[in-house]
């Protein structure tokens, strides 16, 4: 985790999150507004309904509706904002939507990275770059042990691919121009199965049972046996502001690739994951159905976080009870509550985690 000399690297500076309506996005800048930073986000509109963004209602977050496959608008913009940091998150994020659109995951997370690494080179003024890629970078091989930084890119799906490639274009583009670059350093930031509050995602798991639990139906699950490492949105975004920190000051860390994951006991279940929500939830159901979906989703995965743990001192806070308590307790309260103080709700959340 950060401490809190460091955090103050964020005041004052300005800092463009792509992707900043999405659910990890608007955790981030929910964080980073709270840390005193002025944030640009870019995202191409408000992508479910509703939505942990809306319901932040920032006053003071600078939002641009632009598609990141829009070249010179998001050169201009960049060249405009001249931003001190960037977080690169606007991603087609889901497995299954890049079976059903595989043209659109690749231009957007292969391509929109790609305009993202040709504006940069606009810059003129110190910045560092953390681009987020994904877990499913990797070609799974269904490995017991976790993926290092090193092994095979790739996957059978779209999105996976699409994925891998985008880190080849960031290799690419830090060996052939930043490499040597003084000015702007990048690092790409791999994590995956993030679940916390304000995820209205359709086909995730988490939504998916509290949209059922909400109205006292039972959850489907189809593949119950699938381990997953479960870790609480705070946990990566812990890693990528860690990392923005650190290349910042450490010229080494340039071109560097880290995971960003739980330890080995948060590895688990489907089914584990949502026994344990019962916990805090009341009257919760679920029904086993066989999977008859043709597409393909791997049933084990696991990284191997000791570069960000030897290079950053970064290790994750929460074990796999509070992660689950954590994001069940978010939307308990806005069901309760009528969303009334989700917004606080979120913004006590970050300093809680803060405090560890």
């Amino acid at each position: 985790m950060i401490s809190s000399p460091l955090l103050d690297n964020f005041k004052g500076k300005k800092v463009l999150v792509t992707g900043h309506t999405g659910f990890k996005g608007s955790w981030l800048t929910a964080w980073l507004n709270e840390l005193g930073a002025n944030v640009i986000g870019v995202s191409i509109d408000v992508p479910t309904k509703p939505a942990h963004f809306e319901i932040l209602n920032f006053e003071n977050v600078e939002s641009y509706n632009l598609d990141i496959r829009n070249f010179d608008l998001l050169k201009n913009l960049i060249k405009e904002k001249s931003p001190d940091y960037v977080f690169h998150l606007a991603a087609q994020s889901l497995v299954i939507n890049s079976y059903k659109n595989p043209i659109d995951t690749w231009s957007i997370n292969l391509m929109g990275t790609v305009n993202i690494l040709e504006s940069l080179k606009c810059l003129t003024n110190p910045c560092s770059v953390v681009l987020i890629t994904s877990d499913k970078c990797y070609d799974n091989l269904e490995w017991k042990w976790g993926y290092r930084e090193n092994d095979k890119l790739g996957g059978p799906d779209p999105y996976s691919a699409s994925k891998g490639a985008a880190e080849l274009a960031i290799s690419s583009y830090f060996r052939s121009f930043f490499k040597d670059n003084s000015k702007v350093k990048i690092a790409s930031a791999r994590a995956g199965n993030v679940i916390g509050g304000g995820d209205w995602s359709k086909n995730r798991l988490i939504p998916d049972c509290i949209r059922a639990w909400s109205r006292e139906e039972s959850v489907i699950l189809r593949n119950p046996n699938s381990t997953r490492p479960w870790q609480h949105v705070l946990e990566p975004l812990s890693g990528y502001l860690t990392l923005a920190i650190n290349l910042n000051i450490n010229d080494e860390l340039n071109g560097k690739s880290f995971n960003f994951g739980p330890s080995e006991l948060l590895t688990k279940s489907v089914l584990d994951l949502v026994k344990n929500m019962a916990d805090y939830w009341p009257k919760v159901k679920w029904e086993l159905v066989k999977n008859k979906d043709k597409f393909y989703e791997s049933s084990l995965l696991k990284l191997n976080c000791d570069l960000a743990h030897e290079f950053l001192n970064w290790k994750p806070k929460l074990d796999f009870a509070n992660t689950t308590k954590m994001t069940v307790l978010w939307y308990k309260n806005y069901y309760d509550n009528q969303t009334s103080d989700s917004k606080e709700f979120t913004i006590n959340q970050i300093n809680e985690y803060m405090k560890l």
